[in-house]
């Protein structure tokens, strides 16, 4: 690929998305976009690029940003975001909150939504504390192919093998054919919608609990600050912000702290209850 070529498929992608790519990822960028280019019956990224130069249609230009977009994901994804979240997090939220009984967790950048699914059937886990608690779930992602998928809450066997204890792939997914599903109460505890990270975020309303992991390292540090800027906005002030293992908000964004003890939790720098925990 041309130099040309991939600084306009970059340009695309940095643009509607934030993400960032680099010369060393030509290899991510040519197996991402030869099958849509394929799909399209055109030989080669040469004629795709060719083709949005010539029209700049709008459906190829999302189907180009959904294609770089989609991040790998899997059930319960690294555990330890999830054991801190259980026994750290939840239980501290089910003090404060006990008078309102109410919980609003968003999952950004969902992709094909095992990490909503994994929250969703651990809290399903901790119903006998939470009995009479309003608990709502929203997972977000810039792609409608991957939120079609995570609505169906249809895996493959690979799928539904990589993280998920086969005690709760037994209590609850149903084999349908070649494939698992996960069952309807958990599937009915989170709510699916388009979002981009880049638009203004305010219209979800406020969070108790963030997941923004695996994200934030796709982008160039003024869009790491504008996103986490954002963020900070619907959160909480005693809420919890969990970022990937190799993200921080150190020297990028002065709203948030780290959580003494936690790695990859933060709180909101001002108020931040969780802050406390050692």
């Amino acid at each position: 690929m041309n130099s040309q070529d991939f600084q306009l498929f970059g340009d695309i992608v940095r643009t509607r998305s934030g993400l960032v790519l680099t010369e060393e990822k030509v290899y991510l960028l040519e197996s991402r976009l030869v099958p849509l280019a394929r799909r399209r019956g055109m030989d080669s990224l040469e004629d795709l690029a060719e083709e949005v130069r010539r029209h700049r249609d709008e459906r190829l230009l999302s189907e180009i940003t959904e294609a770089m977009t989609t991040n790998e994901t899997f059930f319960f994804r690294d555990n330890k975001p999830f054991d801190i979240f259980r026994e750290v997090v939840l239980p501290q939220l089910l003090e404060t909150r006990r008078a309102q009984k109410s919980l609003r967790i968003w999952n950004a950048a969902c992709s094909t939504g095992q990490e909503p699914y994994s929250l969703a059937m651990l809290l399903k886990e901790e119903a006998a504390k939470m009995a009479g608690w309003r608990v709502e779930i929203m997972a977000t992602d810039i792609s409608d192919e991957v939120l079609e998928k995570s609505k169906a809450g249809l895996y493959s066997q690979f799928e539904v093998q990589r993280g998920l204890p086969i005690q709760l792939m037994v209590k609850y997914f149903q084999q349908v054919g070649e494939m698992w599903q996960i069952d309807s109460s958990i599937r009915a505890m989170v709510k699916f919608q388009n979002k981009n990270l880049l638009e203004d975020l305010s219209n979800l309303g406020k969070f108790d609990v963030i997941f923004c992991r695996n994200v934030l390292i796709y982008f160039d540090q003024p869009t790491k600050s504008k996103v986490l800027s954002q963020v900070h906005k619907i959160i909480a002030s005693d809420g919890a912000l969990f970022l990937g293992g190799a993200e921080t908000v150190l020297g990028i964004c002065d709203d948030f702290k780290p959580v003494e003890g936690q790695r990859g939790v933060y709180t909101s720098a001002i108020n931040g209850m969780l802050a406390k925990t050692g």
